[in-house]
C-alpha cells in the first residue's frame, strides 16, 4: 500500500534518533533517495509480503501485529517518533527470506520517512560496514543458537525414548526367548510320549483317531475363548476332578492347561470314547503337550508382533523413511508417541483416547508435531509424578472450525498463576534442578506458531491441566525466516 507523497526536508530526517550523527550530505541523500509518505488509517504492509520498504515514524500511531493460526495479535502499539519497522534484515541479501516478519498499520494519518530497501542496503553496508559485520553475526548467531538447542533438545529426548524402547522392547524379546526355550522342552517330551504310543499294539484306526483328536485340539486352542478369573476356577476344578475319576496322574497340574485352550469335560469324554482306557493317561499327556505347544507358539507370535508394533511406532515416531512435509493422520503420530513414552507414562497413569476418527489428515511436518507431543506428554507425566504418582492423561482430538484440536488433560498440580505467561520462554521450567532444560515448550511453541501457522494455549488449575494445540486444515505456507 503506497501513501501520499509528501516534501522530504534533511533537517526533519535528522531530528530522529536514528539519523541524528549523519552529516548534511547523508541527510542529504537520504532526502534524495527515500521519501516521506502520510498513510490515512489502515494497513501499511502485511507479513509475508516481500519486504521492500524500511520505514521510520515522523508522526502519528503504528501497530504491529504476528499472525497467529488465523488471528492477528497485537504486538506493539506506539506513537514514539523515530520507531522504524519494514526490510530491517535487507543488509543481509538473499541469504534469508526477505519478506515483512509482521503487518503494520496506522490508526491515524501518520507520516513515514521511507527507505527502498536496497538502498538501505547499500547505504548500510557503505556507511557501517563494521555494525553490519556486527548485525550479520548476531542475526546468524542467534540462528545457529535456536538450532544447536533445538538439536540439544531433541537429542535429550531421543536419549529418554531410547531408554523406554529398549525397555519395552525386552519385555517381549525375554518373553519369546522363554518360551521357544520351554517350546523345545515340550516338543521333545511330546516326541516321547508318541514313542510309547506307538511301541503299543494299537490298530491304525485307533492311531488315527489320536491323531484326528490332536488336530481338533489344535484348532480349540486357537479359538479358546476369554474367561473370568471365576469362571477359570470352576473349569479347573471340574476338569481336576474328571481327570482323577480317569486315573490320569497330576491332574491338577493338567486341568489349567486345558482351561487355558479352552477344552472343557464334553470334550475330554470324546477323547476318553476315542482311545482305550490303558492308552487314556498317554493320550491326555500326548495332547497336554500338544496344548502347550500351541499356547507357547502363541506367546512367542504375540511377542514378535508386540516388537514388530514396537519397531514400526519408532519408524512413525522417527519419520525416518518419509518425506519431512505430508498430509499426516495426527491419530498416527499420536498413537507412535504415546506407544514409544509408555514406559516413560508407567501403569499408575491411565490413558483416556478420545479421538474424533472423522478429523482428515493435514498438512505437517510429522517428526516434528511427534516432538510436541512427546514435550507435552512428558509435561503432564512430570505433574502427575508430582501430584503422587497417579491419574489420568486424556488425549482429545476434535474439530475446531477450519483448525484441528489435540488437547492434552492431566490430572497434575497444575501451574501457578504467576507461572502461566512464562512457560513458553526459553530456559523457564518449574521442574527440578537437573531434570528439565525449559526449552521443551518454547520449541513446541516455535514447531505450532512458526512451523505450522497453528496455536499453543494452556488452562490451568490444580487436577485439570489442558495443554490445546490448533493446527489449520489446509495446507501452510513455507516457514518463515
Amino acid at each position: 500500500m503506497s501513501g501520499r507523497p509528501m516534501p522530504c526536508a534533511p533537517q526533519e530526517i535528522g531530528s530522529l534518533f536514528l539519523f541524528e550523527k549523519l552529516t548534511p550530505e547523508q541527510l542529504g541523500r537520504l532526502c534524495a533517495e527515500g521519501r516521506v509518505e502520510q498513510f490515512e488509517p489502515g494497513p501499511v504492509y502485511t507479513e509475508g509480503e516481500p519486504a521492500t520498504c524500511f520505514y521510520v515514524m515522523l508522526e502519528g500511531t503504528v501497530v504491529l501485529y504476528r499472525r497467529v493460526g488465523g488471528d492477528d495479535v497485537e504486538v506493539t502499539r506506539t506513537s514514539q517518533r523515530g520507531v522504524y519497522a519494514g526490510s530491517m534484515q535487507a543488509y543481509l541479501g538473499d541469504r534469508v527470506r526477505q519478506v515483512y516478519n509482521n503487518s503494520m498499520r496506522v490508526t491515524e494519518p501518520t507520516r513515514f520517512f521511507v527507505l527502498p530497501a536496497d538502498t538501505f542496503a547499500s547505504i548500510m553496508q557503505e556507511w557501517f560496514p563494521m555494525a553490519v559485520h556486527l548485525l550479520e553475526g548476531l542475526f546468524f548467531g542467534s540462528k545457529n543458537t535456536q538450532r544447536a538447542i533445538g538439536q540439544r533438545e531433541r537429542l535429550l529426548a531421543l536419549g529418554s525414548l531410547s531408554a523406554g524402547l529398549t525397555h519395552e522392547l525386552n519385555n517381549p524379546a525375554a518373553a519369546a526367548v522363554r518360551a521357544t526355550a520351554t517350546l523345545r522342552e515340550r516338543v521333545g517330551k511330546m516326541r516321547h510320549k508318541l514313542a510309547i504310543i506307538a511301541q503299543g499294539s494299537y490298530s491304525p484306526e485307533v492311531m488315527a483317531n489320536l491323531i484326528d483328536i490332536q488336530e481338533r485340539t489344535a484348532e480349540r486352542v486357537a479359538k479358546a475363548p476369554t474367561l473370568s478369573p471365576l469362571e477359570a476356577s470352576d473349569r479347573e476344578d471340574a476338569l481336576t476332578d474328571w481327570l482323577d475319576d480317569h486315573g490320569i496322574p497330576d491332574g491338577w497340574r493338567i486341568a489349567p492347561v486345558f482351561v487355558q485352550a479352552g477344552l472343557d469335560e464334553d470334550w475330554l469324554d470324546q477323547v476318553a470314547a476315542a482311545v482305550d482306557e490303558e492308552i487314556l493317561p498317554s493320550a491326555i499327556g500326548w495332547l497336554n503337550y500338544t496344548v502347550e505347544t500351541e499356547l507357547l507358539m502363541d506367546e512367542i507370535n504375540d511377542s514378535t508382533t508386540r516388537i514388530s508394533h514396537l519397531v514400526d511406532a519408532a519408524k512413525q515416531y522417527s519419520q525416518l523413511d518419509r518425506a519431512p512435509f505430508q498430509h499426516a493422520d495426527v491419530h498416527e503420530l499420536l498413537d507412535s508417541t504415546l506407544l514409544m513414552l509408555s514406559g516413560k507414562i508407567g501403569r499408575q497413569i491411565k490413558v483416556v483416547k478420545e479421538y474424533d476418527r472423522t478429523l482428515p489428515r493435514i498438512p505437517a511436518y510429522p517428526a516434528e508435531l511427534n516432538q510436541v507431543w512427546t514435550n507435552l506428554i512428558d509435561n503432564a507425566v512430570s505433574a502427575m509424578n508430582s501430584a503422587g504418582g497417579e491419574g489420568t492423561l486424556t488425549v482429545r482430538t476434535a474439530r475446531d472450525h477450519e483448525r484441528l484440536l489435540v488437547e492434552f488433560r492431566d490430572t497434575g498440580v497444575g501451574i501457578p498463576a504467576e507461572d502461566r505467561g512464562r512457560i513458553f520462554d526459553p530456559f523457564f521450567t518449574t521442574k527440578p534442578v537437573g531434570e528439565g532444560t525449559g526449552l521443551g515448550l518454547d520449541i513446541s511453541w516455535r514447531i505450532v506458531v512458526n512451523k505450522h501457522h497453528g496455536t499453543i494455549q494452556v488452562e490451568s488449575e490444580p487436577g485439570d491441566t489442558r495443554f490445546q494445540v490448533l493446527l489449520p486444515l489446509t495446507a501452510v505456507e513455507e516457514e518463515s525466516a
